[in-house]
């Protein structure tokens, strides 16, 4: 409940508003047995019907107002809810560390702002209100048929500590069943999400129906659990029902006798029932408020466990001076792994970044070529050892400092939602549409409509990975980062690459992760990584003279000095 508070607290007055209204509304539903009592009894002694008649019009009237105005007012805050519940997770989802956000699927964590916010909302918003005035109602409609009649009041009461005994023991079977449901919802999602982001090579393994038996599988086992909760709310409601029913015929029947013995009058006993018929509005109301809340209560603990992502540290802008010689990058004895118990992607790394020139960084898959973009990014922070910018140690920058300074094309260079445009500015959204277009055409990319919306499919692989490119390039960092910037491309258009590189070299730093001995060979500056230490580091030239690794990877594929410029593999 304190959960589900924490979401409804900033919205306390309007929570009250909606609560006075709903207990408003109760009011009228509980003077209008007496009412009705009071136009009996004036139709028995031939009094005017006027004076009741019109009071019990008003109590109508008044009562769907009021209904009317709760129900605008709560249904607002309910979705206000909603949209504040989502806007923190976004916020959190945007700004977490790397290693967090990608600890969860991600089909996962959209699952939980789609479909646990709603579940929410109906929560905070009318089961807290709705719970509270149901209460109001049913002691309020308790108290007045003790006014009319204690003995058909005892019956009611042992009716109800009946049917709210029964009631209790299946409420936990409900939420444990909602809890069940909403989890298996979310590994469905992240399944899903999946799938259809590697549909191509599903369809290329032909593991289409393997993969739809497991995510249909997580599908019948959210089914299953729902049916469960379905069942059990059934049951509690049926319980509700005829508990009600019941007390209502055996109330008939005393009071009947009552009549008969003159012990109750007959507008009374009318009343008295009248009650008993609105009793079971307060007690179906409650019994389906507290099973919203029960799901309500397991959306908002599924909502709060993403508070425990981590998110990356704010630091405030600072104006030091920048450092106008020496490395523009330097990493000392950096020591990184991706968890406490695991082995270090980076150990003991030490290199430095000059302010221009290329530097590639070549090594077998697992040497820690990734994980050291990983660090230089911030997406992963170092255990040991430290990182220098600029002659200034990481922990004196805040991220988006670092990260304003360098430009970064991943290996699968995804795309964001947008015009082609919209993704070539993405980093830089000030620039004008003659610098986007002179960036395309260093990429040989000026063929393209910027206005067309880019959606993954209407673009090649290589045309997607020299967007990327481009809208690195515009950025002119300091330090542009490439992971395999040519490895799509076709030969023509990674020489025009090749020569944007060069073009970038002369004016900032270039560092590159390549495969392909093209990207490397006029580097100015190879480091050979292998089990996350830096092997060796040096010329193409005096890397085959010195580094038998290096040199196994050009024997390996028979490649001579004399095809050197070709663009082959050499990893």
């Amino acid at each position: 409940m304190k959960v589900l508070w924490s979401f409804a607290r900033p919205h306390a007055r309007t929570l009250a508003l909606g609560l006075l209204l709903a207990l408003l509304g109760s009011a009228t539903g509980l003077a209008t047995p007496l009412v009705t009592k009071w136009v009996l009894d004036s139709l028995g002694s031939g009094d005017s019907l006027l004076a009741p008649a019109g009071v019990l019009l008003a109590l109508t009237l008044g009562g769907s107002l009021v209904f009317l105005l709760q129900w605008r007012i709560l249904g607002a805050m309910g979705e206000r809810v909603v949209l504040g519940a989502r806007t923190s997770m976004i916020r959190r989802y945007l700004r977490a560390t790397v290693p967090g956000l990608t600890a969860r699927p991600s089909g996962e964590l959209v699952t939980r702002v789609t479909s646990d916010t709603v579940l929410l909302s109906e929560a905070a918003a009318s089961a807290i209100v709705g719970i509270i005035n149901s209460t109001v109602m049913l002691v309020g409609t308790l108290v007045l048929m003790g006014v009319l009649d204690l003995v058909l009041l005892g019956v009611t009461i042992v009716a109800v500590v009946i049917v709210t005994l029964l009631f209790a023991l299946v409420m936990p079977a409900i939420a444990k069943a909602k809890t069940e449901a909403q989890e298996h919802l979310g590994q469905l999602g992240g399944a899903l999400e999946g799938a259809l982001r590697a549909i191509k090579t599903v369809k290329a393994n032909r593991a289409e129906d393997r993969l739809q038996e497991q995510i249909v599988a997580s599908a019948a086992t959210s089914a299953e659990y729902s049916i469960r909760a379905a069942r059990k709310e059934g049951l509690a409601w049926t319980i509700a029902w005829t508990g009600v029913q019941l007390a209502i015929i055996v109330v008939l029947a005393l009071g009947a006798w009552r009549v008969q013995d003159g012990l109750l009058e007959v507008s009374s006993l009318i009343a008295f029932l009248l009650y008993a018929f609105n009793l079971m509005g307060p007690i179906m109301e409650l019994s389906q408020q507290v099973t919203q809340l029960q799901t309500g209560l397991v959306a908002a603990g599924r909502i709060r466990e993403m508070d425990a992502i981590e998110i990356e540290p704010e630091l405030a802008p600072t104006s030091a001076p920048e450092q106008r010689d020496g490395p523009i990058l330097a990493l000392h004895d950096v020591v990184a792994a991706y968890g406490p118990d695991t082995e270090p992607a980076v150990d003991g790394v030490s290199l430095t970044v000059p302010r221009r020139g290329h530097v590639a960084i070549v090594g077998p898959s697992g040497a820690g070529k990734t994980s050291l973009f990983s660090l230089i990014l911030r997406f992963l922070e170092p255990q040991s050892g430290r990182l220098e910018l600029d002659g200034r140690d990481y922990a004196g920058w805040s991220h988006a400092e670092v990260r304003d300074r360098l430009a970064y094309v991943e290996q699968e260079t995804p795309v964001v939602p947008g015009t082609i445009l919209d993704n070539v500015l993405l980093g830089r959204p000030d620039a004008t549409r003659e610098e986007v277009e002179a960036v395309m055409a260093q990429v040989r990319l000026e063929h393209l409509d910027l206005d067309e919306s880019l959606s993954g499919t209407n673009v090649s692989g290589g045309e997607r990975q020299r967007i990327a490119v481009a809208r690195a390039m515009l950025r002119a960092p300091d330090v542009l980062l490439l992971d395999e910037a040519t490895a799509q491309v076709d030969a023509l258009t990674e020489s025009a690459i090749g020569e944007a590189i060069q073009t970038r070299a002369q004016q900032g730093a270039v560092l590159t992760i390549a495969h392909r001995l093209s990207t490397v060979i006029d580097a100015d500056t190879i480091i050979v990584l292998e089990d996350g230490r830096v092997r060796a580091q040096g010329t193409h030239t005096e890397l085959l003279q010195s580094d038998e690794l290096y040199r196994s990877f050009v024997e390996a594929l028979r490649i001579d000095q004399s095809s050197y410029g070709k663009s082959v593999m050499i990893s």
